[in-house]
C-alpha cells in the first residue's frame, strides 16, 4: 500500500511540475556595453540640418540626441539612453533618424557646408537642448528659424539633385568621374 501511494505521488509530481522547473533552465545573452566617453561638461551639439536630430561634434564618436534618447552606435549595435554619459542599454534596431543622417556629416560640420551650400550651425548648449527640444520639434523651430542655419538652401520639394558648381550656384556640382568620357552627353 506504501508503494502504491509513493507511485501516485510521483506520477502527480511529474505530470503537475513544469519541466523547465525541474530542469533548471536558464539562457542569458550578454552584449556588451560601450565603453564610458568622459565630458568635461556636458556636451553642446548641433542639429543636423533637414532634421530634429542633435549630434555632439566635439567627440570622437557618433553620438545623436533625438526624441528625448542620447544613441550611440558601437561596434555594430545601438545603444540608447536618457543621459549623455551613463545608462547606456542595448537597442535591438537602428533607430528611426538613422537612415537621414548623411554619413559625412562631421565633414560638412567642419568644412561649414552641407550639400553644397554654407552652413551657418549653431551650437546648442545642452540645458537650452533638455528645455526646449519637444518645443522645437513640434513647431519645427529650425525649420522655420533659419532652414537649419544653410543658406540659400531651397526646400526639399524644389532642390535639384545635383546643384550647380560655383560658377551656376551655391552648389558643388558633379564629382569627379561624373559622365566619364564615352558615357553620358556628348559621347
Amino acid at each position: 500500500m506504501k508503494k502504491l501511494i509513493l507511485k501516485i505521488l510521483f506520477l502527480t509530481l511529474v505530470i503537475f511540475v513544469p519541466v523547465s522547473v525541474i530542469a533548471g533552465v536558464s539562457v542569458h545573452v550578454n552584449i556588451p556595453l560601450p565603453p564610458p566617453i568622459i565630458f568635461p561638461g556636458p556636451p553642446e551639439v548641433v542639429v543636423i540640418p533637414e532634421t530634429d536630430v542633435y549630434a555632439v561634434p566635439d567627440v570622437q564618436e557618433d553620438i545623436f540626441f533625438y526624441s528625448g534618447w542620447w544613441w550611440r552606435p558601437w561596434e555594430g549595435r545601438w545603444y540608447r539612453s536618457r543621459y549623455y554619459d551613463r545608462g547606456w542599454a542595448y537597442h535591438r534596431y537602428a533607430p528611426p533618424f538613422h537612415r537621414n543622417i548623411h554619413p559625412g556629416w562631421r565633414n560638412d560640420y567642419r568644412d561649414h557646408r552641407w550639400r553644397g551650400y554654407e552652413w551657418q550651425h549653431q551650437r546648442v548648449p545642452h540645458r537650452d537642448l533638455q528645455r526646449n527640444w519637444r518645443g522645437w520639434e513640434r513647431n519645427k523651430h529650425w525649420q522655420r528659424q533659419n532652414s537649419w542655419g544653410v543658406k540659400g538652401m531651397p526646400p526639399r520639394g524644389k532642390r535639384k539633385v545635383n546643384p550647380p558648381g560655383p560658377k551656376g550656384g551655391p552648389g558643388a556640382g558633379p564629382g569627379p568621374g561624373h559622365n566619364p568620357p564615352g558615357h553620358g552627353p556628348g559621347r
